[in-house]
């Protein structure tokens, strides 16, 4: 379940009318996974190819030019059309974009446009890495409001004023009124509109939500396979093990600053590691998915960054399994709160007379324990 704040008064973001969406994590994941495919595809086919120049008669179309015109695309979609269909088109197309554009960068900060400056790989990677932070700062420096929960319900009932909504959209605005209080103002309205919006099957086809769909599937029943924390353990040491040998192996030795920076990552990634393997046999999991989930960040955002300059290969592989193992650790924290937040309000359906029952949050603090202690709370 979604962590919501119902304080009386707004932010100034959301006074401000910048209301967040809550699929806009996954939007942002599809705009950068679309982005490395295409750079990473773009460089294949040009190396297969041996780098042909289009245009000829001193004209060269570069590839950053349909990068600009599919943002332009990306852009005119979500700027012409409301509602949440459009959006997963949009941040594919837009991420197709931005990999043909960033992926020229070399050009753009050499003397000579020079496209093989060898660092480029390692600038694309900060600059995806630097999205990722931007964009994760800005959406959960703080919980989602009940009150921006109620307005993504109002988004899809924009949808299904105009064309009706299709048994599955109804659902998701279903599930997302379910977790917002009925003193919520507008929340009765809300569920009234959604009540008269017509029935109609036909949507545009969304094979980005559908792929979002399967891929939390299985994340999910990977995650609670019994075997799924002693693997993580396993990979994750692997991983650490493996950074240090290639980078080792292919740099130009320990001095090297490529493997000073693969090394001390690492070392971070698998002090991480073993604090949440030792959490995981005191039997605290919230507080060893949070651990493992810092070791995964460091490789990826740290290690991977340095992989880049000494090895391409091996800091793609790494970045696909680091990208694999946030999917899993964070589909086992999202079921933990839903687990939690399902325990908590049985808890509450089920209190009687002065008794006090409270729902209370996985800790932001690895070193707290998995719940804080309440002074009031019965020994």
């Amino acid at each position: 379940m979604t962590a919501t704040s119902t304080s009386p008064r707004s932010s100034y973001l959301m006074r401000a009318g910048l209301v967040r969406n809550v699929r806009s994590g996954e939007h942002l994941t599809t705009f950068v996974v679309s982005g490395v495919a295409t750079v990473l595809i773009t460089r294949l086919l040009l190396s297969l190819s041996g780098y042909p120049q289009i245009g000829g008669k001193g004209l060269h179309i570069a590839h950053v030019l349909p990068g600009g015109l599919l943002m332009l695309i990306s852009i005119a979609l979500l700027l012409g059309y409301v509602g949440p269909v459009v959006r997963p088109a949009a941040a594919t197309v837009g991420g197709i974009g931005f990999g043909l554009f960033i992926d020229e960068v070399g050009k753009f900060v050499t003397s000579d446009n020079n496209y093989f400056y060898k660092p480029t790989a390692a600038i694309v990677y900060v600059v995806f890495v630097l999205i990722v932070l931007g964009f994760r700062f800005l959406t959960t420096r703080r919980p989602i409001d009940q009150r921006e929960e109620l307005a993504n319900v109002i988004d899809h009932a924009v949808e299904g004023v105009a064309g009706g909504l299709s048994r599955r959209r109804r659902a998701e605005a279903a599930e997302l009124l379910g977790v917002v209080d009925r003193g919520v103002p507008g929340r009765r309205e809300t569920e009234d509109l959604l009540a008269v919006c017509p029935p109609d099957e036909v949507e545009l086809a969304a094979p980005v939500d559908a792929a979002w769909r399967a891929l939390q599937r299985g994340f999910e029943r990977l995650a609670t396979h019994p075997k799924a924390p002693t693997v993580a353990v396993a990979v994750l040491a692997l991983q650490v093990v493996g950074e240090m040998v290639i980078a080792a192996v292919v740099g130009e030795g320990i001095d090297h600053l490529p493997v000073l920076g693969v090394t001390v990552g690492s070392l971070l990634s698998a002090m991480f590691t073993v604090r949440g393997a030792l959490a995981l046999r005191k039997g605290n999991r919230a507080r060893a998915v949070r651990l493992f989930e810092l070791a995964v960040l460091v490789s990826l955002l740290m290690t991977q960054v340095f992989q880049f300059a000494a090895t391409q290969f091996a800091a793609a592989f790494g970045m696909l399994l680091d990208l694999v193992m946030l999917g899993l650790l964070r589909a086992e924290r999202d079921r933990m709160r839903r687990v939690l937040g399902d325990v908590g309000e049985t808890a509450v359906g089920t209190a009687v007379g002065s008794a006090r029952v409270r729902t209370r949050p996985l800790p932001p603090d690895p070193d707290q324990p998995p719940f804080p202690e309440d002074p009031s709370d019965p020994v």
